[in-house]
Order: C-alpha cells, then structure tokens, then sequence
C-alpha cells in the first residue's frame, strides 16, 4: 500500500469520525499561573470543527480515486 493510500484513509477516517461527533473539543494542558504560594494548573480547550471534518473526508476521497498524472 501507497503512503498516498495511507494518508487518504486516515484523512478519511478521521472526516467521517468528526462529522459524526458534530466536531470534536479537546483540552490541553496550558501555562500554570503561579501566585505567590498558590500554584494554579490552567487548560486550553480546543474545537475542530465539521466544516474541517467534511475537507478532510473530500480531500482523502480525492486522493484515493483520483489517480496519477500520467506524463
């Protein structure tokens, strides 16, 4: 199998999972604040959104049925 094949499956794989969740949120650790003696943990929360979900599906879909340019 193509590393081409590859990176359309997975590009394909994970359009279908986003867009099945209506987008994904995930969270990060962040910068900690430290206040003195008070130390505090903070995250960054994150959303990939379906819009982004949906190219990535097309993009994967293209590169699977699109072939090679013949010279």
């Amino acid at each position: 199998m193509s590393s081409r094949k590859i990176v359309a499956v997975v590009l394909v794989t994970l359009g279908i999972v986003v867009l099945a969740y209506s987008g994904i949120t995930f969270k990060t650790p962040g910068k900690p604040l430290d206040l003195g003696p008070i130390h505090l943990e903070t995250t960054q929360s994150h959303f990939i959104s379906p819009v982004a979900g949906a190219i990535a599906l097309v993009g994967g879909l293209v590169l699977l049925f699109v072939g090679k340019k013949q010279d």
